[in-house]
């Protein structure tokens, strides 16, 4: 029986493991679904763009108050996690405060720092509910931002607040068992921030004090793990998948348009006097597809996006189509992404393979009147705190729309006619482009 905690601690991690491990690997299908990309090149680069933009956080202050609050709740989650591994280490061999007599006066100082982390995150978090549900800034408002998406931001500030609450009162039982000579709580660490609310526990005897201790630990590493697993189902992914992003995300200028390698050799086929206007295309010339109607047909960096999106709508937020009314908003093109691969998936986890659902990502997710209100100004894909790209999945349904559908609007359609018949996108022809002149 002396074991029994211990036993109950493995088999929880292991679940919680497994749990985590499976829903990782769901991910890593989904997105691997997409087309093939090579963004291998100038690693150099991309190293440098990850430690700066994701682990640097140098794209949050841009808008100073938000930024500098994302960057406490940050550094306070990756350093608390050190606090979590001798929380498990203590869980599977049954010890408590295992670093202490290890680290010495230095332990004193970290559990110090994690207590003031702690408090800034829960000041930070309390600020940002405040920012969504009292002062209701604007871009945490749009029509996206209904039902899941409000709750789910919601949770996680939630969370935030229960796990760092827990973490403080487990100090701050364990700090009066120290006082009181408990055997099994050594004294060990500093608590400037807990201190001030053992008072609420003071009254309470030895025996009643350990049973709350052991509460409070087991509640902290069980709503770890909960959060941990909860990542699959929330806009918080982004805490893994910045990474990866930043480092994958397009490296070439952002008014660089890719061009369809197909279209590009064919006209420089009809530009080439020996090619035989007569000779058959090779097999390979001709994609079974041009552009993007459905998430398989995006490629895998842009699935990954559509994961890493934090809904945090500075992209929304700076696009000059969605301030002037249109309907058009970048993050729903990243939401709806998300949400259509998430079903596709779903498919394929019930039926074994995709199987036909009349659905996909354009009109049933983002309609036609969502991409040609887009400018491609590129301030969605400037804003964006983590490098996420909406834009190229803007202009591949775009392609789409044209090359296959001849969906064009009509003043598009009319350009593309006059380029065709005058080399020029007016209604003149190229031989009457100076009689203008003779009005002089």
């Amino acid at each position: 029986m002396a074991y029994l905690p211990n036993i109950i601690f493995v088999l929880v991690l292991l679940t919680a493991v497994f749990l985590f491990r499976r829903n990782i690997l769901f991910i890593k299908r989904n997105i691997q679904m997409g087309q093939a990309i090579d963004r291998s090149d100038r690693p150099s680069e991309r190293w440098y763009n990850m430690i700066r933009i994701a682990l640097g956080q140098s794209k949050m202050v841009t808008r100073p108050i938000a930024g500098i609050l994302h960057i406490v709740v940050y550094i306070g989650f990756i350093v608390i996690n050190i606090e979590v591994i001798e929380i498990i280490l203590d869980g599977l061999l049954g010890t408590h405060r295992l670093f202490a007599p290890l680290m010495g006066e230095f332990y004193n100082l970290l559990i110090a720092s994690f207590e003031i982390l702690a408090a800034l995150v829960l000041v930070s978090v309390v600020v940002f509910w405040l920012r969504r549900n009292v002062l209701k800034i604007r871009r945490f408002w749009k029509p996206e931002m209904k039902g899941w998406p409000k709750k789910d931001a919601d949770y996680i500030l939630y969370f935030e607040i229960v796990l760092m609450t827990l973490f403080l009162s487990m100090n701050a039982t364990d700090q009066l068992l120290q006082d009181l000579g408990d055997p099994h709580y050594t004294k060990a660490g500093l608590f400037p921030v807990s201190q001030f609310i053992t008072p609420f526990f003071s009254s309470f005897s030895a025996a009643s004090l350990v049973i709350m201790e052991r509460t409070f630990w087991w509640l902290h590493i069980t709503g770890i793990f909960i959060f941990l697993n909860y990542l699959y189902y929330s806009k918080h992914l982004h805490i893994l998948l910045a990474f990866p992003n930043t480092y994958f995300q397009n490296l070439n200028p952002k008014g660089a348009f890719k061009n369809n390698e197909t279209v590009t050799k064919e006209v420089k086929l009809m530009m080439d006097p020996n090619v035989d206007p007569y000779a058959s295309p090779a097999e390979d010339a001709v994609p079974a597809k041009f552009g993007a109607s459905d998430v398989t047909d995006l490629n895998w960096v842009q699935l990954m996006n559509a994961y890493t999106c934090t809904e945090c709508g500075r992209c929304t937020d700076e696009c000059p189509a969605n301030q002037t009314g249109k309907l058009l908003s970048p993050r729903k093109i990243m939401m709806d992404t998300r949400d259509r691969l998430e079903e596709v998936g779903k498919n394929i986890n019930q039926n074994g393979s995709f199987q036909d659902d009349s659905k996909q990502l354009l009109d049933d997710y983002i309609t036609q009147e969502e991409l040609w209100a887009c400018t491609s100004c590129n301030a969605c894909v400037e804003a964006c705190p983590i490098g996420i790209d909406p834009l190229s999945i803007i202009m591949d349904m775009r392609q789409y729309l044209v090359m296959e559908q001849s969906a064009a609007p009509s003043d598009l359609n009319n350009m593309m006619s006059n380029i065709e018949n005058n080399g020029a996108p007016w209604p003149f022809n190229n031989q009457d482009r100076m009689l203008w002149a003779n009005d002089n």
